[in-house]
């Protein structure tokens, strides 16, 4: 039977433009996604749209329009992202689609069987940037350090629970099983910490007159679901769940990626929710850290400084921005994206590292009688077990250190002073470690990798235009 690898990405929130800490997360996912696939692998690979909650009840009413109308504006400029950034994903959900909108109902008539959801009275105070309740010890003088400039909504109504004090004991268990579940390993520790200090039940619904934009409530019209509940559960209506168990069970459990403020909802709401669905938990989840603005200030849409992806690929192209993402964002740490370090790694690394090293040889061996076939090049193994261990950061540089070898070498023999037999073994030697570039670089800059390829793949040796043309 087929291997076969499943990863999503988190939805992101339609309240906003696509931003450049999403593209991080996505392009992540897509570089697992063509790694497995190269391994011979069958890949689902699922992304969307998180359509449902009180922020995006507020900005289509801010803007005058109907709620479908506004998301449907706004998931197609997510959409959009496929071409932008060159992904493969081959699923995109919404949460208004009518299948999720089902699954998720099912969920709720599940658990709510099982004996995991209560009604009851409350009163909380409310982050409407977070969609999440905030404890006092969550507060930085008196506001949620994640969207400081806005005030916390105190609400107070009758709403369902879910009993998420009863899973404190199994996901910690899950966690100690489970070494890897959440990476980096210092994101597991908080997890375990945070479930150690003591689960609080939380609310899974709204009044429907208050916030009438959400999926309804199974059995009761005057509440609709709570955005977290309903949206976590797109990572197994995307695989078909409930009615097609098959297709659901080829493909889960699957791997998730999000950033770290998402830590608590997909490493222990929805593992929790999974359990009182009697379903099995994620296979693993990886973290992602910050994009920070510059001096480690957070890029945030609430804060107004988050930068546009389609901006950077209308301007430096799509393999450029992949580039600075996979090379130059660290795989787990916070990491500033400014347009400064940007040209720096374009300038350094593209335009006079690979692409400048792609023309030299070229131009030195255009000429050549014959041409070497080079066959069977595999990924190279240190490559990928950075990729498995998902440290994208330290597998681009492993390539990058073969950039500079090859140009090391290209000087120490002085190549273009060569002639003869002499100067074509040495153009076959180079030639053969360009094309395994090529090979190492197919899951993180896939353009290039083919241009590389094709150059260095036919009959004869292809000129072609810069790869990465210099900054005017």
């Amino acid at each position: 039977m087929k291997d076969r690898f499943y990863i999503t990405t988190t939805l992101p929130y339609v309240n906003a433009e696509p931003h450049v800490g999403f593209a991080l997360e996505i392009v992540r996912a897509d570089v697992l996604a063509r790694y497995h696939k190269l391994l011979g692998e069958e890949v689902f690979f699922n992304t969307g749209t998180d359509e449902h909650g009180q922020k995006i009840y507020q900005k289509a009413v801010e803007e005058g329009k109907e709620p479908q109308k506004y998301v449907d504006e706004y998931a197609a400029k997510f959409d959009r992202l496929k071409k932008a950034l060159n992904l493969s994903y081959n699923n995109f959900i919404r949460t208004t689609d009518e299948h999720h909108v089902r699954a998720a109902q099912e969920f709720w008539k599940i658990v709510d069987a099982n004996g995991y959801i209560d009604k009851k009275n409350y009163k909380i105070k409310y982050c409407v940037g977070c969609e999440l309740e905030k404890q006092e010890s969550e507060l930085d003088g008196g506001k949620c350090p994640l969207h400081p400039t806005k005030e916390l909504e105190i609400i107070e109504e009758e709403n369902y629970f879910f009993k998420f004090s009863a899973f404190e004991d199994r996901l910690l268990e899950l966690y100690e099983k489970r070494p890897d579940f959440v990476v980096p390993a210092n994101r597991l520790k908080e997890v375990k910490n945070f479930v150690r200090g003591g689960l609080q039940d939380f609310s899974i619904s709204r009044l429907k007159e208050k916030m009438p934009w959400g999926v309804p409530v199974p059995g009761d019209e005057t509440q609709v679901m709570y955005v977290w509940f309903d949206a976590l559960v797109n990572y197994i209506s995307a695989i078909g769940w409930p009615e097609n168990k098959e297709e659901f069970e080829k493909w889960w459990p699957g791997v998730q990626i999000a950033g770290k403020d998402n830590l608590r909802q997909q490493a222990a709401m929805w593992q929790a929710m999974l359990m009182a669905a009697g379903l099995d938990p994620s296979k693993q989840i990886l973290i992602d850290g910050f994009i920070t603005a510059g001096n480690g200030v957070k890029m945030s849409k609430s804060l107004g400084n988050v930068v546009s992806p389609f901006d950077y690929v209308n301007r430096y192209g799509t393999e450029a921005l992949r580039y600075f993402l996979l090379a130059k964002i660290s795989a787990f740490e916070d990491s500033d994206f400014t347009k400064e370090r940007f040209e720096e790694a374009y300038t350094s690394d593209l335009a006079n590292g690979l692409g400048n090293l792609v023309a030299r040889v070229v131009a030195m061996a255009e000429k050549m009688d014959a041409h070497i076939q080079f066959l069977g090049l595999e990924l190279d193994k240190d490559v990928a077990k950075k990729l498995e261990r998902f440290e994208f950061d330290k597998a681009i540089e492993l390539i990058w250190d073969k950039i500079r070898e090859v140009d090391k070498l290209i000087n120490e023999k002085e190549v273009w002073k060569l002639e003869g037999k002499q100067k074509e073994e040495i153009l076959v030697t180079l030639i053969g470690r360009i094309r395994q570039i090529a090979v190492d670089l197919q899951s993180f800059l896939p353009e290039t990798a083919a241009e590389i390829s094709g150059r260095f793949g036919g009959e004869k040796i292809v000129k072609g235009e810069a790869l990465f043309p210099r900054l005017s």
